[in-house]
């Protein structure tokens, strides 16, 4: 990589004071130690979980404040340097607050005393300072105004959006000393499963594991037509469980996959597409899927083994859909076949089979039935074991130390970010803004399920604009999940109302709201009558009619379903234009104008939008296995067709007509309630049309051929000739 791009990429990174050796020594050591409290608060801890979230906060803003200097301009300042320092030792001082005064507030009947003030308010104002510093201004505002609502301009606000306020002393305690604030849930989610999580990456990543995959996709993907492309697939794929970061995944992968695809015969600019597109479905990959995913098992009170063991085949999904634009993009283009790698894929597998062991271990001990943060912490020891049968990555002290210390870096801006999300998520809660907004998107859907889906992709992408992807996670999550949720399982009892088959104990419901219409629940009805009657169930009862007609287990994949729609919309910002850093990442190391790249990823990144399409309406989170190969397969087939209308090309180039037909039959294939004889049809046109287009592609290729040497037939019958009068 030449060191014009490398400065280039510098600018997706943060300025941090390297220039300062006692800095980084000190941070070293101090990750080291955090990292080490951190696993101890997993395993053996028995303190109160507030003082742990503290613990969290302190350690993570040291580092943060000591790292990340307040602008780039300050990196080599000594002055700045001692203000931060002041900074780091006051979050100390806010943690060390926290069991010093607790109990005697509580004695004093949570009256807050002048020292109450000054912490509260000093730990709200580094957590704003340190997010502004890593993350930018966006998220930092957005606390300002939530945080005023609740005791300002909330009370001045009219219709649904008025709230009478609260006093500032009940704010700050809400937000500094309750479970419900900065360090409340989600702080204790970054502390437990997200740290723990991303401690293992480091792990992995220290193992060599990073390079073992690499070196897999070389050898699976290499020697095919496109092959550099798959690389990118696959590398990206695997590497995004480990990375835990889209821009890093496509940094660390881009710089070995895009030269390799330019060198093919790939256009630069889709190139730097499909690494940006495989990077960040890399977070959408089990069995490690990211901070999201962990929260979500938080949110839905499902265990995060059934989260992973349901996003296996979404993601399978979509990482086909990038490698169906690979393989139709490499056929248009003429790309070249060339061999990245000698080895054949059986001996670089075995060559590295102790890799696969951590994971192994994890997913054993996930299926097993322990939680996820013994699973982890159990998989990080494995990782070292297993290190000892490499020959080069073997992991004594040192890189052991280096690995506690890289967990502890990576997870210092995740770690500010989550506990400052948790002061926007105690406004939420206790302002009923939540609800409020869930209710104002169903009314706008008016009961439309495509319309609901539509809303919340464009406020996710509105908000993926400032936030991360694990934060507009939350935040959506937390204002849209509620409606989304609601509506899919609805949809379900209006199915049953519809056809007459609605179980008797779920009537027993409609008789306490209706009854004078309990006759029509006795057959089958209109669609709009059985909107009608669900309407007049009061709301207390609603949930209740759901777990009595549906059933408890298709509750909690309606619930499930919601979470993951959510959470597959909020990765569309990083390929999404105006603001998409992994694809403004790659088109650094491609060369290329960075909107136009970014065009091309959200191109090529299709089914961040149709995987979501798949789960809202058909069985592809279900607990029934053949209902999600069924429906896995046949979507995988439909994918490839409407990629191929799309780009006008399968094997070769496609007329009007055929594209038009390809639609037809990508339709016939995802939809949802079609029967099985009209979607094995679907599939043999596809293939039909699929053959035809190969035959259509090498007709032009012995055309071009024929163009590019006309005379070769008749130079070599005159050759001939001259040869037979030589010879006489």
């Amino acid at each position: 990589m030449s060191d014009t791009v490398q400065k280039e990429l510098q600018k997706f990174e943060l300025p941090t004071r390297s220039d300062f050796p006692w800095v980084t020594t000190t941070i070293t050591v101090f990750g080291v130690v955090l990292s080490l409290l951190h696993i101890w608060f997993n395993t053996l801890s028995t303190l109160p979980e507030l003082w742990i979230s503290a613990t969290h906060f302190a350690g993570f803003a040291v580092i943060c404040s000591l790292w990340y200097p307040a602008h780039v301009s300050l990196k080599s300042s000594k002055a700045a340097l001692v203000v931060d320092v002041f900074i780091a030792l006051a979050a100390i001082a806010c943690l060390l607050y926290i069991p010093y005064a607790e109990d005697a507030l509580y004695e004093r009947g949570v009256k807050f005393v002048t020292s109450d003030w000054v912490f509260a308010i000093l730990a709200i104002v580094i957590v704003i300072e340190l997010i502004r510093r890593t993350m930018g201004w966006f998220i930092p505002i957005l606390i300002v105004v939530c945080l005023s609502y609740v005791v300002l301009w909330g009370q001045w606000a009219s219709g649904i959006f008025h709230f009478p306020g609260l006093s500032m002393e009940t704010l700050l305690y809400r937000s500094f000393y309750s479970s419900e604030g900065m360090f409340g849930a989600i702080s204790r989610i970054s502390w437990t499963f997200v740290f723990m999580f991303i401690l293992f990456g480091a792990f992995l990543v220290r193992s060599g594991v990073g390079d073992y995959i690499i070196n897999v996709a070389r050898a699976a993907a290499g020697k095919i037509i496109g092959g550099p492309g798959f690389i990118a697939v696959i590398g990206s794929g695997l590497m995004g469980s480990v990375s835990g970061s889209s821009v890093a995944n496509t940094v660390s992968t881009g710089v070995i996959s895009i030269p390799l695809m330019q060198k093919a015969g790939f256009p630069s600019r889709f190139a730097a597409g499909v690494e940006a597109a495989a990077s960040t479905g890399g977070q959408l990959m089990p069995p490690v899927m990211g901070a999201g995913a962990f929260i979500m098992a938080s949110y839905t009170q499902i265990p995060y083994v059934d989260i992973i063991a349901v996003s296996f085949v979404p993601a399978l999904i979509y990482f086909l859909s990038v490698a169906f634009f690979v393989r139709i993009e490499a056929k248009r283009s003429g790309v070249q076949k060339i061999t990245t790698s000698e080895v054949p894929l059986w001996k670089v597998l075995i060559s590295g089979w102790h890799n696969l062991i951590p994971l192994a271990v994890l997913v054993t001990l996930l299926v097993q039935g322990f939680t996820p943060t013994y699973a982890a912490g159990i998989s990080i020891l494995s990782v070292v074991v297993a290190s000892w049968f490499s020959k080069d990555h073997k992991m004594g002290p040192k890189a052991i130390v280096e690995a506690l210390s890289q967990g502890a870096k990576n997870m210092a801006t995740t770690a500010i970010l989550l506990v400052g999300i948790g002061l926007v998520i105690n406004v939420i809660s206790t302002t009923g803004i939540g609800n409020t907004f869930s209710l104002m998107i169903d009314g706008w859907a008016s009961g439309n399920l495509l319309v609901m889906l539509v809303l919340i992709a464009l406020a996710s992408l509105v908000l993926g604009m400032g936030l991360p992807v694990t934060a507009a996670y939350i935040v959506l999550g937390t204002l849209s999940a509620p409606a989304l949720y609601k509506l899919i399982a609805e949809n379900q009892l209006f199915e049953l109302m519809v056809s007459g088959q609605l179980p008797e104990q779920a009537k027993a419901i409609f008789m306490l709201a209706a009854p004078e219409r309990l006759h029509l629940l006795n057959a089958p009805m209109p669609l709009e009558t059985a909107k009608e009657l669900v309407a007049l169930v009061p709301a207390d009862f609603v949930e209740t009619l759901l777990e009595q007609s549906i059933g408890m287990e298709a509750v909690g994949l309606a619930l499930l379903a919601a979470h993951l729609i959510i959470f597959w919309l909020s990765q569309d910002s990083n390929v999404t234009p105006p603001v998409c850093l992994t694809a403004f990442a790659a088109a650094t190391i491609a060369k290329t104008p960075p909107m136009r790249t970014g065009l091309t990823a959200w191109k090529i990144a299709k089914g961040l939008y149709l995987v979501p399409l798949l789960i809202a309406y058909t069985g592809l989170v279900s607990w029934d296995v053949m209902s999600v190969v069924s429906v896995g397969f046949f979507a995988i087939i439909g994918t490839y067709a409407l990629i191929g209308a799309i780009e006008g090309y399968l094997e070769g180039p496609l007329t009007v007509l055929l594209r038009v037909v390809l639609v037809v039959v990508g339709v016939c294939l995802v939809w949802h309630d079609l029967p099985i004889l009209v979607r094995v049809i679907a599939c043999g046109v596809f293939a039909l049309i699929f053959i035809h287009s190969n035959r259509v592609f090498k007709a032009e290729k012995r055309k071009a051929q024929s163009l590019k040497f006309p005379d070769t037939k008749a130079q070599n019958s005159k050759a001939q000739q001259t040869k037979s009068v030589s010879a006489s």
